[in-house]
């Protein structure tokens, strides 16, 4: 028979309900569920060097979440199949005019024996957002988090143990009917594929060198740079390859201006000046990133020593700082130890002390190692939606 402790300030909670609650605890609201610890998560696979992850594409024995929606009309119910190759027709949309988004989203084992999801509705709103500019029809939050719940469920035992990585959650939407002519897709799909990983630029690197890019520009005003569609990406690859080849981690990216910073080819990128101020570049061309929005608020709940500007930032004050570092959903808060241009190279503290109590900030929110007081946390098995709060500047 199923047993249970009962807290004393739970006891008029339970008051509620009938004794089949109690010998059934999944009759039992999610609340009530997740306060008798009546869930059960998946543990980790055996025989995985969770330890030796990377962030790559690991494994392919996994499956993957699909949905389908036909222009006009609502979207099928998702369902999950192993992960493989999907049909598409040479004109399809995506593969002729590029009408396709992505997200970047994580799953991670707390030290509560918990498998959560990271502030996945920001995530749904996003797409959402990149949806409505591509003229694709949006997913609904609701069905964008049981789409996202059903993939961890499904690959729950893909999760790595806590602290020793996560499940990187890879949703994507694009026009997938058969189409010719430069227009909206006649067909569209949903899918989210996962892969358990480690850090986005290895492990025993102390920090990023960046190559600081003068003669490529990531986006420009009134254009897509605000969302996350695919063919923000490859156009990086050229920019990014010779960076690499010369040693460096990445590039960063300036405005069509050329005075200021935008953001890395998959991060956005913050510094502490001398005086503690964080900078941040404001939103308009960039990324409007879930973590750079975690990042924000972590720095607005560290007290008076540590100040917030969100605005422009010049390339001179990047390379006067004292703390540079980049953040993304792939990445987490990465510190960079150089920044090089065709003139100069600055070394920068790494990590800074600012740049150490933010990694720390973040590592703990997203493994629970502290009390969930922002309401971040998305539990697959016991949470239903609830809105809060888009992604916003701060006031």
């Amino acid at each position: 028979m199923w047993r249970y402790q009962v807290p004393g300030n739970l006891r008029a909670f339970i008051g509620h309900y009938s004794p089949r609650h109690l010998q059934n605890p999944n009759a039992l609201p999610n609340l009530g569920r997740r306060w008798l610890g009546a869930v059960t998560y998946p543990a980790p696979r055996d025989g995985v060097d969770w330890a030796g992850l990377d962030f790559s594409l690991t494994t392919k024995d996994t499956r993957m979440i699909m949905a389908t929606c036909t222009a006009g009309k609502t979207w099928e119910r998702v369902w999950a199949e192993p992960y493989g190759p999907l049909a598409l027709e040479p004109s399809a949309t995506i593969l002729n005019y590029g009408q396709g988004l992505f997200e970047g989203m994580k799953a991670f084992r707390t030290t509560s024996g918990r498998i959560v999801l990271f502030r996945p509705e920001k995530n749904a709103r996003r797409l959402a957002d990149g949806a409505r500019r591509f003229i694709m029809p949006p997913l609904p939050t609701q069905v964008f988090l049981e789409a996202c719940s059903l993939a961890v469920k499904e690959n729950a035992e893909w999760v790595p143990p806590c602290g020793q990585g996560a499940l990187y959650m890879r949703p994507i939407l694009f026009g997938s009917g058969a189409d010719l002519g430069v227009k909206p897709s006649s067909e569209y799909t949903f899918c989210i594929y996962v892969a358990p990983v480690g850090p986005y630029f290895g492990r025993g690197n102390a920090g990023a060198r960046m190559y600081l890019c003068t003669d490529s520009k990531r986006a420009a005003p009134a254009g897509v740079g605000h969302t996350k569609c695919v063919g923000n990406y490859a156009q990086c690859f050229v920019a990014q390859r010779e960076a690499k080849s010369q040693g460096f981690s990445d590039v960063i990216y300036l405005d069509t201006s050329g005075k200021y910073i935008e953001e890395a080819a998959a991060s956005n990128f913050f510094c502490v000046d001398k005086n503690n101020v964080v900078h941040t570049p404001k939103l308009g061309t960039i990324l409007p990133g879930v973590t750079r929005d975690t990042v924000i608020q972590l720095v607005q709940q560290m007290g008076e020593d540590v100040r917030l500007n969100v605005g422009q930032v010049s390339a001179e004050i990047a390379l006067g700082a004292k703390e540079v570092f980049l953040c993304g959903t792939g990445a987490g808060v990465v510190p960079v130890e150089n920044i090089s241009t065709e003139e100069d190279s600055v070394d920068f503290s790494c990590p800074g002390p600012v740049t150490a109590r933010l990694q720390k900030a973040l590592f703990d929110a997203q493994e629970e190692r502290v009390a969930d007081t922002n309401g971040w946390l998305f539990d697959p098995w016991t949470d239903t939606y609830q809105s809060t709060g888009s992604v916003m500047e701060p006031a």
